[in-house]
């Protein structure tokens, strides 16, 4: 199974990172705030602007920062994605 966005719709691979503190304790990421970065996976058809239909302007593969609480979490099998507007991303990482 797979994912297919539809419009603006973007669909991201969350970053996972873990963090280990000075301690040396190992935080996985459910325990740390939710990250802000991931890895775009699939891309909708495009934007309703003015009656014309607008390329998004991501594409697959882009690493991506996000507006930090925008989306929704989505589980395929054993995987998480994040689906958002493409208005929530932020910026393109290069």
């Amino acid at each position: 199974m797979s994912l297919k966005p539809l419009g603006d719709k973007v669909v991201i691979k969350v970053k996972e990172e873990e963090v280990t503190t000075s301690s040396g304790i190992v935080l996985p990421g459910s325990a740390q705030e939710k990250p802000q970065q991931g890895t775009v996976v699939a891309v909708g058809s495009g934007e309703i602007v003015d009656g014309k239909k607008v390329p998004l302007d991501v594409k697959e593969g882009d690493e991506v920062i996000y507006s930090k609480y925008a989306g929704s979490e989505v589980k395929v099998g054993e995987e998480e994605f994040l689906i958002l507007k493409q208005s929530d991303i932020l910026a393109i990482v290069e």
